[in-house]
């Protein structure tokens, strides 16, 4: 066996560095996080162990022509370069879900102090001060209070546990969550309008995408129990912190308590030093035992992954033998984005996916389309913690049923991916895709609409009744915001019916602009993404 040079740019416990050590064939060179030193260490290195404040761009990966292997010591992959690292075959693992434990428990002591205004009595009492005035600092009980859980997936399932033992009342909203899972929990799936005007704490546990960036607005912040408190110790991006600053002034919130924040450091934040506020330095994960359990995982995942036993949380493996991943990758791409839209379109859960491929330049691609349509499905609801390799794996814990059928057969095209899902309602959306030249991807068709565009950018997928003007009346709109329509393709099941129109932009739409186009009379549906 070859020899296996790891680079440790992080601080794994003792006991994980003794098992990389003694593993057969593996030299281990441990340095600080610091870009001149690791730079050096790069150079024979065959993996390299960081952290996510660690930055590992393809500048910096020139200076690594022997690497293989980026193993990273949490869920998100922000600042790795995972397209240079694909292209140069070296493979890029997470270790998402090992903190769950130590996130749901700081959850849980950031409500505990809020309710009972710790920092400011401890204090006091340090400072000499006791308390003759009981009243002044009564505190609350969690027994007998609501909580509503934004988000159930790992972290929020055992915040709801915890709060279970503890006598309270648990609500929740996850769309995207299966039944098995809430009956096994004994919480009450609610809409997130119930769950917000009938909860006495909020606490948010959404993962990071562009779809939970300030996905709690003013606008929910209204709909909140008033004197009810905020807690989250999910990711900063999730709300902007002057409005719940804004909220605690004007008493409509009893209380806030975060972990997470806009800026790392927050030196900018209104929230710092104000009455009513909990905060800690993004310390959710850091606990003797998870960071235990991170460092094992990780070197497990690097061991197993360099002598080829296993590839678990590799987010960019190519997924067929002697096919290279820049064969596969325009087909893969092709299948995701055609997920995205079907995502973007669909109005309840997912339950069962059939696919078809046609064509000889389809031929042995079945299983990296399906998991590349699984991944569009699922990466606006899961984020960075869903890739083409445990796509699967999440697809049948939400309990998708996944089958190979006929789909739309389109004459002129020889090579097409056709994909319907049946959504819990009844509703069934379909899309046929190709690649042109085997690389440049287009959508041929959605449902009974015959349209042909080319899903990268942003996308606006617009619903509309086939009658006069609307092309007007949209231009008009957009030039009256100043906004460029860089293209235009519509597709009509009969004239006088339904149309659906695909629009693309430079840029988003901002939420005004995208208000008065719903407002529109000849509008069934409008949808915005990012492809």
């Amino acid at each position: 066996m070859s020899q296996q040079h790891v680079v440790v740019a992080t601080d794994l416990t003792p006991q994980s560095i003794a098992l990389l050590e003694a593993a057969d064939g593996f030299h281990v060179t441990c340095v600080p996080p610091k870009t001149a030193l690791v730079r050096a260490a790069l150079e024979e290195a065959t993996a390299i162990i960081t952290r996510s404040d660690f930055v590992l761009d393809a500048p910096l990966l020139e200076y690594a022509p022997k690497l293989r292997l980026i193993a990273r010591m949490s869920a998100g992959l922000t600042g790795i370069d995972i397209d240079c690292a694909t292209e140069r075959g070296i493979l890029v693992m997470n270790t998402p879900g090992v903190s769950a434990v130590s996130a749901a428990e700081h959850t849980l002591l950031l409500m505990l102090a809020l309710n009972r205004n710790l920092p400011a009595v401890h204090e006091s009492l340090r400072e000499g001060w006791w308390l003759f005035d009981r009243g002044q600092q009564v505190g609350v009980q969690l027994h007998g209070k609501t909580i509503g859980i934004i988000g159930l997936g790992r972290v929020g399932q055992r915040v709801a546990q915890l709060c279970l033992a503890l006598g309270m009342t648990v609500l929740a909203y996850d769309p995207y969550i299966g039944e098995e899972v809430v009956n096994e929990l004994r919480v009450q799936m609610v809409s997130r309008r119930e769950l917000l005007s009938a909860s006495d704490y909020v606490s948010m546990h959404v993962p990071a995408t562009k779809e939970t960036i300030d996905f709690f607005d003013a606008d929910m912040l209204r709909q909140m129990k008033p004197g009810a408190r905020f807690i989250n110790t999910a990711h900063g991006g999730v709300i902007k912190e002057a409005l719940l600053a804004e909220a605690l002034m004007e008493g409509h919130l009893g209380g806030v308590a975060l972990d997470v924040w806009n800026e790392e450091p927050p030196f900018n934040s209104p929230l710092i030093g104000m009455d009513k506020v909990i905060h800690s330095p993004h310390i959710g994960d850091n606990t003797a035992e998870a960071r235990q359990d991170l460092s094992l995982q990780v070197v497990e995942q690097v061991i197993d992954a360099l002598q080829h036993r296993d590839y678990r949380n590799v987010v960019n493996m190519p997924l067929l033998p002697g096919i290279s991943y820049e064969q596969v990758r325009p087909f893969m791409q092709l299948a995701e984005s055609m997920g995205a839209l079907q995502h973007i379109l669909a109005r309840s859960p997912v339950q069962r996916i059939a696919i078809e491929i046609i064509g000889d330049d389809m031929n042995g691609l079945i299983k990296p389309m399906t998991v590349g349509i699984l991944k569009g499905l699922l990466s606006p609801i899961l984020g960075e913690s869903v890739s083409y390799v445990n796509a699967p794996v999440r697809a049948a814990e939400r309990g998708w049923q996944i089958t190979q059928a006929k789909g739309i057969k389109i004459s002129e095209y020889r090579n097409v991916i056709t994909c319907q899902i049946t959504l819990e309602d009844g509703e069934e959306i379909s899309i046929a895709g190709a690649l042109l030249d085997r690389q440049k991807p287009y959508i041929l068709q959605i449902n009974d609409y015959r349209i042909h565009f080319e899903p990268r950018g942003h996308l606006l997928i617009m619903g509309s009744y086939d009658q006069p003007g609307v092309i007007g009346r949209v231009g008009t709109l957009m030039a009256e915001n100043g906004i460029n329509i860089a293209s235009w393709h519509t597709g009509r099941a009969a004239p006088g019916g339904n149309t659906l129109t695909v629009l693309n932009f430079d840029e988003a739409l901002p939420e005004t602009v995208m208000a008065a186009l719903r407002a529109q009379d000849f509008i069934r549906h409008v949808h915005q993404l990012q492809i």
